[in-house]
């Protein structure tokens, strides 16, 4: 059994791409609302409390704390517009390595968001994945104080504003007509990276290396917590608990 993130974790967002005012507010809404004890029921804090129910090796659990922390705008597509997972990693670099500005490192409760807009192609976006979450250590070149200290690297998610199905948002799938559901937000694309956002949130925070809360025999293509449950929300939904 590995670690879980039990530290109180900061989010730095990358926003790779163009972004309009009322996406960046929709997003950054959201990850502020997961530590948002006060919100009514239901609510996204609710929610995070069933991923808090899960512990480490030593009965730690899962952090209560997340916020949001420093941003930075890469709207000049600096990797180009198509992106692999391996590139991923190098907007990721370039950014907390930026001569100016760069995105602060921390090993212990660093986090740091890559979202990409609509007209960036991500490597199996849709086809394998929605998203995806990883842990990186920055090279040596970049941040040579760093690679000693880490007892917990920073970890990496990405997710992206171009939603076919099965990514966009379920409120936009059913019915046609008048009948037809409305994303809650008003952006279809936006509205399906919220709940990528989430998906990636909860198994990054209960599988940040890859070695702890995941079934399947082979670590590199596990079956991680919101696997159980995509797509389904409420109780009993992919036989396993997830929140009333």
């Amino acid at each position: 059994m590995g670690p879980v993130l039990t530290a109180n974790t900061t989010v730095h967002v990358i926003w790779y791409g163009t972004w309009s005012r009322q996406q960046k507010h929709i997003l950054r809404g959201f990850i502020r609302s997961i530590s948002d004890d006060s919100a009514p029921h239901p609510s996204v804090a609710g929610w995070w409390r069933t991923v808090r129910l899960y512990t480490d090796q030593t009965g730690a659990n899962v952090t209560a704390h997340i916020s949001l922390g420093s941003e930075k705008n890469d709207r000049h597509y600096s990797h180009g517009r198509s992106l692999t997972r391996l590139t991923v990693q190098h907007v990721i670099r370039a950014a907390v390595a930026a001569p100016r500005r760069p995105l602060p490192v921390n090993p212990r409760g660093g986090l740091y968001l890559l979202l990409t807009s609509a007209d960036v192609a991500v490597q199996d976006f849709c086809a394998g994945a929605c998203g995806f979450h990883y842990f990186t250590f920055p090279p040596s070149s970049a941040t040579p104080s760093l690679t000693r200290g880490w007892a917990t690297p920073p970890r990496a998610a990405r997710a992206s504003a171009r939603t076919p199905s099965p990514c966009r948002s379920t409120s936009c799938r059913r019915g046609r007509g008048r009948g037809r559901r409305r994303p809650p937000n008003g952006d279809a694309g936006v509205d399906g990276m919220v709940s990528v956002i989430g998906h990636e949130l909860a198994e990054l925070a209960t599988n940040p290396l890859v070695n702890a809360w995941y079934a399947g025999a082979d670590p590199s293509f596990p079956t991680e917590i919101a696997d159980l449950c995509q797509g389904i929300y409420g109780t009993g939904g992919g036989g396993a608990y997830t929140g009333r």
